[in-house]
């Protein structure tokens, strides 16, 4: 099965909770004031400008791990998940995103790893210098720019921080595997 009905429903909770934790950036961004309750249209284009990177992310991962013929299956980390929310309830500047991750089954070899891990930040470093491109050669209204702008800030950031070889994010796994590749 490509992916199931739980990976699903995980994918719509991360989703929903993403928008959530940056719905309140939206208004400020687009220049308007944040308003004291629930705007459901931020929410809206939180989810759609934020959760791409994330869910992209994660489903680069388990496809890539697929291709090599292992078990890969999308896991919500709901410490990641209540912590997130907790950082934008009180009105923290620190935003955590580690909303879940992919589990693949054992057997994988150290370029296989590499290519799994390197997967899911090369999907933000796409996002990121997509973005960036649209935005340096199209005619785009203030709206779609600041979406745009918004696009590529994240997925930059995902980038960024995703790359850092500290365990467990995946640059530590990409540096690994090219640490072994290189000098066995």
């Amino acid at each position: 099965m490509l992916i199931s009905i739980t990976e699903i429903v995980y994918l719509a909770i991360v989703t929903v909770v993403i928008g959530y934790i940056f719905m309140d950036f939206i208004p400020r961004a687009y220049g308007s004031y944040i308003k004291k309750r629930f705007d459901w249209n931020n929410f809206k284009i939180a989810c759609l400008i934020v959760a791409p990177g994330v869910v992209f992310h994660e489903l680069a991962h388990k496809f890539v791990a697929m291709s090599f013929g292992l078990s890969a299956i999308f896991q919500i980390w709901p410490f990641g998940l209540v912590l997130g929310v907790f950082l934008k309830i009180i009105g923290s500047s620190f935003i955590l995103l580690a909303p879940g991750y992919v589990g693949i089954s054992s057997g994988a070899t150290v370029p296989q790893l590499t290519l799994i891990s390197f997967s899911g930040p090369l999907i933000n470093l796409i996002l990121w210098l997509g973005s960036w491109a649209i935005l340096n050669r199209a005619r785009l209204t203030r709206k779609q720019a600041v979406s745009l702008y918004l696009l590529k800030q994240i997925n930059m950031w995902l980038f960024i921080f995703n790359m850092l070889p500290i365990p467990p994010l995946d640059g530590s796994k990409v540096f690994y595997g090219l640490y072994k590749l290189i000098f066995g």
